[in-house]
């Protein structure tokens, strides 16, 4: 108990440290995985002895991890309208003029519509106090204050404060970032975001506010709500007090008066939006006198001062001139056309994603043929169709190959998908998430060993395949040189947590091979029924197809791995760095034989992973979850769910006390 009680006082002390670092300093030391990796392992152990929990300590305190209530609802001091759209000039032009004939010589204020999210945000005597999204628009909207604070485009303090403020604004996704945070997500493995918009929307109402950090949120301010202390007749007199506090308005807006100079502001701005760098969705023509937008009011919809302006999405035709494969950090195999350079909404493109086969089947796209290109969003450039009529002579339909454009394995279709992914377990093009995967939890389980650190290890050449981690103590000085892993300190932290991964059952080791089919609890009955690797790595399917829960398709899926020279290779770099690769068979027949038992809940004594490897070497099975064929459940407190199902379906439930007794 002493040394858990030692356990708890380090970790407490590292993450409150890392706590301040992270939302006092914004200078955080760790990647924000490391940081789970440390709160995780406390809140294990004060599961495990919930005695020794604090009130001062991290997992207690809600601003530890900053996060908020879900469905917290504000009501709205000012509506939070939507604009009416049109899609003409002569729209445009019977808006000029209606005001004109109802105002007298109306000014107009023409700026970019960003396509993201409404959030309203009250400032108290200058210091920021509520964010809101914008809900109903008319009575509430979600509380996300927590958010709005660590998004860097938001003000939390003024320079020259007002006793109130409310101001609206979009929240929005750069280019860059969406793109950073897509790839964040296929390296997971996690399905990719549509648009920036629906990115920045989930974003914004995440529960956890260093997700919404991490994930670069922008803001351009639009409107002054509500304020108290001050009047500003117009509507770019209020934009000045705005930047004069560091609040980011919409840039470049233009001030006209004619209905010529509004559809010159609109065209101007058309040019501009595909060199932006962020998405818009039009132009937003209001008024820019706040007593002419008094005397108009709103309907209970829109405001009747104001429009948005649709642009129409431009297209042209080209020549398709080739179609490029690529590989994704998960295998999946990504067709690009390549094309004659055509202008659209400002800028050149050449290129455009197929996304799989069967979007090129669904348009017959041949190599040679005429296409016709626009742009979603005003942002991406996207295939509309063909012009079968401009088909030459000759052409033939196009078929993703069926190995790797990259290691040469061999391409599958996913099951229930339209994607085909590289089966190499060894491609370059995956190695991060490979690597990623051998040293998480399920697998190796090395400590620390974060994904910001196999990021630089790998684009520094130190890492080519996962034998290399088990090398890298032989590049010790220099990366403490170059600062890859952090300083000396870190660095032997992580070269210690890499040897001790060494003497781990080779179950762990298989686990994080890559191999289809074969995840924890499959290694774990290879292990036991071969023993060893190299057995293993010799089995022919037969002998694989007799384990227990191996079927064809994974039995294939192993016979195939091994019988690659490559993985062999990695396997004999494995052997050399003195990596374990024999596992003690336990023998049949222990008092567990042929049960399946679901541990769950808080144990009096035994952590719940400690319980399941009692059940494993004891001829068990430890499940996750409860069915018909589970044997016994054991429960601690707090069993839930489980328990629950449990006792529906008449399974028999065991205490700790009665799991030990079985045991002796």
């Amino acid at each position: 108990m002493s040394e858990i009680r030692e356990e708890i006082s380090k970790l407490k002390e590292e993450i409150n440290y890392h706590i301040d670092r992270y939302y006092n300093q914004d200078d955080p030391e760790i990647t924000d995985y490391e940081y789970d990796q440390l709160m995780l392992r406390l809140k294990k152990i004060e599961k495990e002895h919930p005695e020794l929990i604090t009130a001062d300590s991290p997992t207690q305190r809600v601003g530890g991890s900053a996060k908020r209530e879900a469905g917290v609802l504000v009501r709205h001091r000012v509506p939070m309208l939507s604009l009416q759209d049109v899609f003409s000039r002569e729209e445009v032009d019977a808006f000029v003029e209606d005001m004109k004939a109802q105002l007298q010589d109306p000014e107009f204020v023409v700026e970019k519509k960003i396509d993201g999210l409404s959030m309203a945000l009250r400032y108290e005597n200058g210091s920021l106090t509520t964010a809101i999204t914008r809900g109903d628009g008319i009575l509430q909207g979600e509380d996300v204050t927590q958010n709005a604070m660590v998004i860097k485009d938001v003000k939390k303090k003024l320079k020259y404060p007002l006793p109130y403020l409310e101001i609206r604004g979009e929240v929005y996704m750069t280019e860059e970032a969406f793109e950073a945070v897509n790839a964040h997500q296929e390296l997971m493995d996690k399905k990719p975001f549509a648009n920036p918009r629906n990115c920045a929307a989930g974003t914004l109402r995440q529960l956890d506010s260093r997700i919404t950090k991490e994930r670069g949120l922008s803001l351009f301010v639009f409107n002054i709500q509500e304020v108290n202390g001050a009047v500003f007749e117009t509507h770019t007199e209020g934009y000045e007090y705005l930047k004069k506090n560091g609040i980011k308005v919409i840039e470049n807006y233009i001030v006209c008066h004619t209905a010529d100079e509004v559809w010159d502001a609109i065209q101007k701005i058309g040019e501009e939006r595909g060199s932006l760098g962020y998405d818009i969705d039009g132009a937003v023509v209001k008024l820019n006198r706040i007593s002419d937008r008094e005397q108009l009011g709103a309907t209970s919809k829109v405001p009747r001062w104001a429009i948005a302006y649709k642009y129409p999405p431009e297209e042209k035709e080209s020549v398709l001139r080739s179609i490029e494969l690529s590989v994704g950090r998960t295998g999946r195999i990504t067709p690009t056309a390549v094309f004659d350079p055509i202008r659209l909404c400002g800028t050149s493109v050449s290129r455009a994603t197929l996304h799989n086969q069967d979007f090129i089947d669904d348009l017959d796209l041949r190599i040679g043929d005429t296409i016709v290109v626009y742009k979603s969003g005003e942002i991406i450039p996207k295939i509309k169709a063909v012009n079968k009529e401009k088909r030459p002579e000759g052409t033939v339909p196009f078929f993703l190959p069926s190995i790797c454009p990259v290691c040469g394995a061999p391409v599958v279709r996913e099951k229930d998908t339209a994607d085909m992914k590289c089966t190499g377990s060894n491609c370059p093009a995956q190695l991060e998430r490979h690597i990623i995967n051998f040293v998480g939890r399920d697998a190796m389980d090395i400590k620390g060993f974060g994904e910001s650190y196999i990021i630089e290890l790998i684009k520094n050449g130190y890492l080519k395949d996962v034998a290399d981690i088990f090398t890298l103590k032989e590049h010790r000085e220099e990366l403490i040189e170059q600062g890859l892993i952090g300083k000396e300190k870190n660095t032997d932290k992580l070269l210690l947590a890499i040897e001790d991964a060494k003497q781990r059952e080779p179950q762990h080791l298989l686990a994080g091979l890559g191999i289809a089919n074969v995840g924890k609890a499959t290694a774990r009955e290879l292990m036991q029924h071969f023993g060893t690797i190299d057995r293993l790595a010799a089995a022919t399917v037969e002998e694989l197809e007799a384990v227990n829960d191996i079927g064809a398709v994974s039995a294939a899926a192993i016979r195939s791995y091994f019988a690659d020279e490559k993985n062999l290779e990695i396997l004999e770099k494995l052997r050399k760095a003195s990596v374990n690769l024999e596992q003690e068979i336990l023998e049949a027949g222990g008092v567990f034989d042929g049960m399946t038992i679901v541990v769950t809940g808080t144990l009096p004594t035994l952590g719940r992973k400690e319980a399941s490897e009692l059940i494993t070497k004891n001829g068990g099975k430890a499940a996750g979850s409860v069915s018909k064929k589970t044997t016994y459940v054991l429960a601690g407190e707090n069993a839930g769910s489980k328990l629950t199902k449990a006792q529906e379906l008449g399974i028999p439930v065991l205490d700790e006390e009665a799991f030990l007794k079985m045991l002796t």
